[in-house]
């Protein structure tokens, strides 16, 4: 069975039987892991597992695993620093903080796919220009070529891992006050400042260092009517033509407030996927999801599938094994100097 456009969240630490039907869905293509599904490292791994066995080829497992306030598995697993306290250091000393950015995108790479974890969502490409608090230390640094330097050695980090990398969230969210998680944020600015700017890291890094893309649920009227993620202009004139990226592209989650304007979840998900995503989040909203699968009925998209087999991880490591990888526990040692620094 071929890896379908929607990737679904779970409620709890076990699969339900509601849970397992709906994964082994045709339309299904991945899973979101939560805070929510974290217990400790056994059970992930027992969930993880069980995700897998359900389908072949495995449906795709992912998080939001960035480090500082956005990291879902925190017992068992390295504290991660925020992209920011890296760029700190990289202000201070460039040769650190290119180190630190590496070892965190390993360190956090190997403890995921060791533990079944395909992809964490990262890196954040977002500019910390200082006035959007959903992105604040999320963000590496205000300097793009900053910004593009550290996430090229986080996305090395990943790569030796074996993970494929996410940036996001295109075209740049550091650029606007509002916070998508609960309105529509409009960024004024025109194309022109944008390029020069928010996305300068995705044009270095797009064409060979990403393997998957996640659009802000943020308007940009100057250059369309529609939201990033909804936006053919930014999806396929901008993002696959100028800035010849060839990998996935995720919505990011269509239950957000950013997205309500493309209406009820069968459409926002048919606009996305017509705008360009290969792939829909449709999270915290377990009761929509067949609705979700009756509204995307008989929808197939080969390109999008083929795309979508490359995100599986490639773990070198066990759980058990892991501790006595060298390059490991000098990472672990690297980020952990940075927590007792000042």
């Amino acid at each position: 069975m071929s890896l379908g456009p929607v990737m679904m969240d779970l409620a709890g630490v076990a699969l339900s039987p509601k849970e397992r039907e709906r994964l082994r869905h045709p339309l299904v293509g991945g899973v979101i892991l939560f805070s929510r599904n974290y217990e400790n490292p056994r059970q992930l791994r027992a969930l993880t597992a069980e995700i897998r066995a359900l389908r072949d080829p495995p449906l795709i497992i992912t998080v939001d695993h960035e480090g500082g306030r956005v990291q879902r598995f925190r017992e068992g697993f390295t504290d991660l620093p925020a992209c920011a306290r890296i760029g700190e250091i990289y202000a201070l000393d460039r040769a650190r903080g290119r180190k630190l950015a590496h070892a965190a995108g390993y360190v956090m790479a190997a403890e995921l796919l060791a533990h079944g974890v395909d992809m964490s969502f990262a890196p954040v490409l977002d500019l910390g220009h200082g006035v959007s608090t959903v992105i604040g230390d999320r963000a590496f640094a205000e300097d793009p070529l900053v910004v593009t330097e550290l996430a090229r050695q986080y996305v090395q980090g990943m790569t030796q891992a074996g993970m494929a990398a996410c940036g996001k969230h295109f075209p740049g969210h550091g650029g606007v006050t509002g916070d998508s998680h609960t309105e529509l944020p409009v960024d004024d600015r025109p194309l022109s400042a944008l390029k020069s700017a928010d996305l300068v890291p995705f044009s270095r890094l797009c064409p060979m260092v990403l393997a998957a893309v996640m659009p802000a649920h943020v308007l940009y009227p100057r250059v369309d009517t529609q939201p990033a993620g909804f936006s053919r202009v930014w999806l396929q004139d901008i993002l696959r033509k100028t800035q010849r990226f060839s990998g996935v592209i995720f919505s990011d989650d269509l239950s957000m407030a950013g997205a309500h304007g493309a209406g009820d979840l069968g459409a926002r998900a048919h606009k996305a996927l017509a705008a360009g995503c290969d792939v829909v989040l449709a999270c915290n909203d377990a009761d929509g999801l067949d609705g979700l699968f009756e509204a995307l009925a008989g929808y197939v998209n080969p390109l999008s599938q083929a795309r979508m087999t490359r995100l599986h991880g490639r773990p070198a490591w066990t759980a058990d094994a892991l501790p006595a990888n060298i390059d490991y526990r000098a990472g672990r040692e690297l980020l952990r100097s940075l927590r007792e620094s000042p």
